[in-house]
């Protein structure tokens, strides 16, 4: 339930947003771990960072311009991939940022580094967790997803994909192994 009032109160402020131009800008959204984040251990469940890893790629969407588009075609996002590396608990009433950024791409699919960054005490701007999220946009009416060209050209961008670095290579490298094992 907490995180449907974190999406509602997440709405009622993206009027005061600012933008997002793509593909340089990131998105970050703040948080506060509550009690229902936190697993027996008393932090964040790792369940609950993917949750809010969503909630910085809803950011992107919106902040970039892409859901007006993206709602009246009636198409959806899909997850592909999502590698998380875990490096600093995030506990009880700990603030912290998730940082969204776009970093390649290829003809359907995007690459995002999501990045959990503390806030306050001794370890201020500590990366608690970091993210790589390959996925996209799905025309269930055409059974396609849509070209990353046309998302861009929806927002009025035109860039080239920055080459991969050698973590992200590596990251669709296994994806591809892991897609090609897939029953």
């Amino acid at each position: 339930m907490n995180l449907w009032l974190r999406l509602i109160a997440y709405l009622l402020c993206v009027p005061w947003r600012p933008a997002l131009a793509l593909p340089d800008e990131a998105s970050v959204l703040r948080f506060r771990a509550w009690p229902h984040d936190l697993d027996p251990s008393l932090h964040i469940n790792n369940g609950r960072y993917l949750a809010l890893m969503d909630l910085g790629r809803l950011d992107v969407m919106i902040a970039a311009g892409l859901l007006r588009p993206v709602l009246a075609r009636r198409w959806t996002p899909i997850a592909s991939n999502v590698l998380i590396r875990f490096r600093r608990e995030i506990r009880l009433f700990q603030r912290f940022r998730l940082e969204t950024r776009l970093l390649t791409w290829d003809e359907t699919h995007v690459v995002m580094e999501q990045s959990f960054i503390l806030e306050g005490g001794r370890r201020d701007g500590a990366v608690a967790a970091r993210a790589l999220f390959k996925g996209g946009i799905y025309d269930r009416t055409a059974r396609r997803f849509v070209t990353v060209a046309e998302l861009m050209a929806e927002i009025g961008v035109s860039a080239e994909a920055p080459e991969a670095t050698p973590e992200v290579a590596a990251f669709l490298a296994a994806d591809d192994t892991l897609r090609g094992r897939a029953g």
